[in-house]
């Protein structure tokens, strides 16, 4: 507690607090979400198995526009990445050495599932475990893996996309949800592929409005040089009013979207959905975005003020601390506590939505919250170890490039690996549930990083 204390007490007077209560709070949802939503079976063979509950609960759907919070990430990381990125060519550094930094925070609790898991499942395997049940095992604690690949895509652009934010402004954001819309059409008349480019430029429109917020934060808004645009365009509108327009106006485009339109109205994707919201971004999600950031921008000056009082913001600290470990675990709990209860005998299945289901939800979450806190405590030491990368200048002459090259190939190795451990409905054939390519991929990726981090890597 002291320490904690010690933390809070030494935080910037110019933080923006509020983006760190809403990561928190936005992993909580995630969280929440997932364990709330989730029912459990037995399957033909007797073994227990998870899906979603929502095809159940049909009424349930427009809960998913409070519930489907990954844009509000997406948000809250343009900005810490604009900030980060700021601070760090302030303080000397170059972008090689600012990706690398940022690679160590996500990377370190990501790279520790990823081998708990292989050494699990090939533990599992030697002690005579059926493969399939392995591979659904490994697949379902995978599933955060998607998310995170996202943003590792989005994070090595940071540099050239914020340079286009602080030349276009607003438009940027704009003309990627435009080209999001174009892709929703090309999959709504023809293959599902042709809107396999909405992952990133759906996610990067949002990323942007983080940058416009951080520059409204920052009075950076005025034009500096040449055709740089200025206060208007280029700063996220802060006021009430706009933050009206935004809830009005966001919701009313969802609602249209919704109804008239040809998206459906959960944004948590479904099975068998051909226009699905969430995987990848639709325009309809980025409708339900805008009305987030709305409610976000009213409610921000309110959140402010009671972060700085000390016991809020202690709080915040904390999760923070350990944020990452808590979305990176939370479904292995939901695996621990199924097979501890179903090796007892006592796992209940109740069908969703009936009585005795919603009766569940409680006690399910409960237990669910006392397994999380004991693997955060295992693991979460890890994150919360993680401090910010020293900075050093880039190497001169060819070990300069050649390191900005390797960091990049790194990023594309480890997002690659990660997008296909964390196949939606793929589970992969190979006996430890974990692609042995991607497998092989992520570790020489994340390897290669941890290593140009080291003094080893300034130096070439």
């Amino acid at each position: 507690m002291r320490r904690l204390a010690r933390l809070a007490a030494r935080t910037p007077a110019d933080r923006e607090r509020y983006l760190d209560l809403l990561r928190a709070l936005a992993i909580m949802l995630v969280v929440l979400g997932h364990w709330t939503f989730v029912t459990i079976y037995h399957d033909q063979h007797g073994q227990p198995n998870g899906r979603s509950a929502l095809p159940a609960i049909p009424w349930a759907e427009p809960l998913t526009w409070a519930l489907q919070v990954m844009p509000v990430f997406f948000l809250v990381g343009g900005y810490a990445n604009a900030a980060s990125l700021a601070s760090h060519r302030g303080r000397g550094g170059d972008r090689t050495g600012w990706l690398l930094g940022r690679s160590a925070r996500l990377l370190r609790p990501t790279t520790v599932l990823v081998l708990v898991l292989a050494g699990g499942s090939l533990v599992a395997r030697l002690a005579g475990a059926e493969a399939g049940m392995v591979r659904i095992v490994v697949w379902f604690a995978t599933i955060p893996l998607w998310f995170l690949a996202a943003y590792l895509a989005v994070v090595p652009l940071t540099p050239p996309m914020y340079a286009l934010h602080r030349r276009f402004g607003l438009a940027v954001p704009a003309a990627l949800a435009l080209l999001v819309a174009v892709g929703d059409l090309g999959r709504a008349l023809g293959p599902a592929e042709l809107a396999l480019a909405n992952y990133l430029l759906g996610w990067l429109a949002v990323h942007q409005l983080g940058f416009a917020w951080y520059d409204a934060r920052r009075s950076n808004c005025r034009p500096t040089a040449g055709r740089q645009v200025g206060l208007r365009t280029r700063c996220l509108p802060m006021s009430p009013r706009a933050a009206l327009v935004m809830i009005i106006g966001g919701l009313a485009v969802a609602v249209l979207l919704t109804s008239v339109g040809p998206y459906p109205v959960s944004m948590i994707n479904e099975p068998g959905e051909r226009m699905a919201n969430a995987a990848p971004p639709s325009v309809a999600l980025l409708a339900v975005a805008t009305a987030q950031l709305g409610l976000i921008l009213l409610l921000r000056e309110r959140a402010e003020r009671w972060l700085h009082r000390s016991r809020p913001w202690q709080a915040v600290v904390a999760v923070n601390a350990v944020v990452l470990t808590v979305f990176l675990w939370h479904l292995t709990a939901v695996i621990l506590l199924v097979g501890a209860l179903h090796g007892l005998g006592v796992l209940p299945t109740p069908p969703a939505g009936t009585a005795t289901w919603f009766a569940w939800r409680l006690p399910w979450v409960l237990m669910l919250a006392v397994v999380l806190v004991v693997l955060v405590a295992v693991f979460g030491p890890i994150e919360a170890r993680t401090g910010r990368s020293p900075v050093s200048r880039s190497p001169a002459g060819w070990w300069g490039r050649a390191r900005s090259v390797l960091t990049v190939t790194a990023f594309a190795a480890t997002v690659y690996a990660l997008l296909v451990n964390s196949s939606a409905g793929k589970i992969s054939p190979d006996p430890l549930g974990l692609p042995i390519s991607a497998l092989v991929a992520y570790l020489a990726g994340a390897g290669t990083l941890r290593l140009l981090r080291s003094r080893w890597g300034g130096r070439g």
